[in-house]
């Protein structure tokens, strides 16, 4: 199958051939002819399947012929709303590529920056946006946007809108949105919560489910390390010894640990540094620029920074905290190993882990092969499921009395 079978229109081929993309992805050959029909989808889709060029490509397609464009100032007939500035701004770049060769006029927007720039480029006209809820809400209430012309709307990374709390927010925009138009929802899981959210946005939808959530690139091979608590700082600096390790994407659970093990990397010359929540974006652009560029070997993030990061050749990823939810492991090591091209996932276990990694196996259906070679053994004894028990409630605790002190004290 070939992009010219798909029915892609010359403009289009042409950015493609120049970017050497011969032969589309599973998923684009799936969801491109479905778009270019018009019709719903609800796409269930993980990273690093090539989703973005699978609503990109025909959207751009779409409105490019229907020629659209009316005198004046162009109105935004496509609205792509997805919940990362980082996801934000790839799928941006993507469009870009894509639609260099049409009159199509495209834009980003997203929140922890200055407007100014942003409310220029909308005041030139967009006939495609992509945007984060926050500001996209945010610039409607200005004055700024109108959503009464989108033809195409694209909710993207529908689970981690979800996990962000941003379901409000969605509810908002559906209200604010033509109740005539195409409708494109994709999601890399389906838990209930999210099935209910499709049935108000979708009608009639067809269906697509490529890479499912419990599988892992067959050119990417996973390790585990079991070791303590206590020593998984040496064991990391044991691991990255190996100088072949140029770049390396490290997740930490939480934005404090992953201050801790940059500055940790930093004390002993192995470059670093971290991006989540509380980095500015301008830095924590800055910092991907870097990684990209080889200026930084050690990536360190949250699952959420993380969420769309996009690394041509990624070989390396290590957990230094196993995931609690398995899927999460799926989505962390899918960014490397992509496109046919080897990788290699490392998990450093500590004792209370291990239950994490026996619902991980659980999920992907094989066992994750543990490194023999390992100069820290883990030796601690894990708790017992009351021990575990009885220190979730404690944490549990602490958190929330840690939220009500914050209320107490605004």
């Amino acid at each position: 199958m070939t992009f010219e079978d798909l029915k892609i229109i010359p403009p289009l081929l042409k950015a493609l051939e120049e970017k050497n993309y011969k032969e589309p992805t599973a998923i684009q050959e799936k969801a491109i002819p479905v778009v270019l029909n018009q019709r719903d989808i609800l796409g269930s889709a993980q990273t690093g399947t090539g989703k973005t060029a699978a609503f990109a490509l025909p959207i751009i397609q779409l409105l490019h012929t229907t020629d659209t464009q009316e005198k004046g100032r162009i109105k935004i007939k496509s609205l792509i709303v997805t919940p990362t500035r980082e996801l934000a701004i790839q799928i941006d770049d993507n469009i870009a590529l894509y639609a260099k060769h049409t009159r199509l006029r495209h834009a980003v927007i997203f929140g922890g920056v200055k407007q100014g720039a942003q409310v220029n480029e909308l005041k030139r006209g967009v006939d495609i946006l992509v945007a984060t809820p926050g500001r996209l809400l945010d610039l409607i209430n200005q004055g700024f946007i109108t959503l009464q012309h989108v033809k195409i709307f694209v909710l993207d990374e529908a689970d981690r809108m979800l996990d962000m709390g941003f379901i409000h927010d969605i509810k908002k925009l559906l209200k604010l949105l033509p109740t005539k138009r195409q409708s494109l929802f994709f999601s890399a899981t389906m838990p209930a919560s999210i099935v209910e959210l499709s049935s108000k946005i979708l009608t009639d939808p067809v269906k697509i489910e490529v890479n499912p959530v419990s599988s892992a690139a067959e050119t990417l091979q996973q390790n585990v390390y079991y070791t303590n608590k206590s020593t998984k700082k040496e064991l990391l600096l044991h691991i990255l010894k190996d100088r072949n390790m140029n770049q390396v994407l490290l997740f930490s659970r939480t934005k404090h640990g992953a201050d801790k093990i940059t500055r940790n990397l930093k004390s002993v010359n192995i470059s670093a540094a971290a991006i989540h929540g509380n980095k500015a974006q301008n830095h924590r652009q800055k910092v991907l620029g870097q990684f990209k560029d080889g200026s930084i070997r050690v990536l360190v993030a949250t699952d959420i920074a993380a969420r769309g990061i996009d690394i041509d050749k990624l070989q390396y990823v290590i957990n230094y905290d196993i995931p609690e939810d398995p899927e999460t492991y799926v989505h962390r090591i899918g960014r490397s190993g992509r496109a046919g091209e080897s990788g290699i996932a490392i998990s450093l276990c500590e004792p209370e882990e291990n239950i994490y990694l026996r619902d991980i196996e659980k999920l992907i259906r094989q066992k994750i092969d543990e490194v023999k070679d390992n100069p820290f053994p883990q030796t601690d004894k894990p708790m017992t499921a009351q021990e575990k028990k009885e220190f979730n409630k404690e944490k549990q605790r602490k958190k929330q009395a840690f939220f009500a002190n914050r209320k107490k004290s605004r």
